[in-house]
């Protein structure tokens, strides 16, 4: 048997779904491909895969309502949407049902891959689900965010960010480390940590992240 990390595509692009499969098949994952919701359902529910890259827009059962459906059957394969849809309300809705990620058409490769590592080492049964820090209240499942009664939205590298942040709490964390670990992409400018940084304060407040200076970053006391 495959050691190789198992992922289900479902998509109705059939030479997208394809062109997906040989691609991730010549790296390190083991596909399956599904071109409709109600087997995209299916196949999910008879367990076994580690991550699932979902299309919106599905014939039968909507990419939402296959989300809808296996979060409520306590199905926690992490699951990256998958759109030709950009729309700041149509990813909302997706994430409040429990969507993981969130990747427009077109993407790149690198970007895929580096999402996708960065799913299956955060998958659920290795992180707390929901995270508590002072007033801050990150729930992963549900990619929320909040400031005490406050709902807070965060891009999915800016949730990502202070989630790593949040479980590392009144510990510094360095550049090098986010890169690493958020990023997966350690040659990055480290400048972009510092952007994303800014961002996050702008919307949390300035005084939970702190800057330690020529080391790093800490969230909390």
């Amino acid at each position: 048997m495959s050691n190789r990390p198992r992922v289900l595509v479902a998509d109705d692009e059939v030479r997208f779904a394809e062109a997906l499969r040989q691609g991730l098949s010549r790296t390190e994952y083991d596909v399956t491909v599904v071109n409709d919701g109600d087997s995209a359902l299916a196949k999910a529910l008879g367990g076994g895969f580690d991550l699932i890259l979902l299309d919106l827009m599905l014939p039968g059962l909507s990419g939402y309502r296959v989300v809808e459906r296996l979060r409520a059957a306590g199905n926690q394969t992490p699951i990256m949407m998958l759109t030709a849809k950009d729309g700041e309300y149509d990813e909302a809705d997706a994430f409040d049902l429990g969507v993981d990620d969130y990747l427009t058409k077109p993407f790149s490769t690198v970007v895929l891959l580096a999402r996708m590592r960065s799913l299956l080492r955060r998958r659920p049964e290795g992180i707390a689900q929901e995270i508590v820090v002072g007033d801050l209240t990150l729930d992963a499942r549900k990619h929320r965010c909040s400031i005490g009664q406050t709902h807070v939205t965060l891009t999915p590298r800016e949730f990502e960010v202070t989630m790593y942040l949040a479980q590392r709490a009144g510990s510094v964390v360095s550049k090098r480390e986010l890169l690493d670990q958020v990023w997966d992409e350690p040659e990055l400018d480290p400048n972009v940590v510092e952007v994303c940084i800014l961002q996050v304060r702008k919307k949390l407040g300035n005084s939970l992240i702190s800057t330690i200076r020529g080391v790093g970053y800490r969230l909390g006391e």
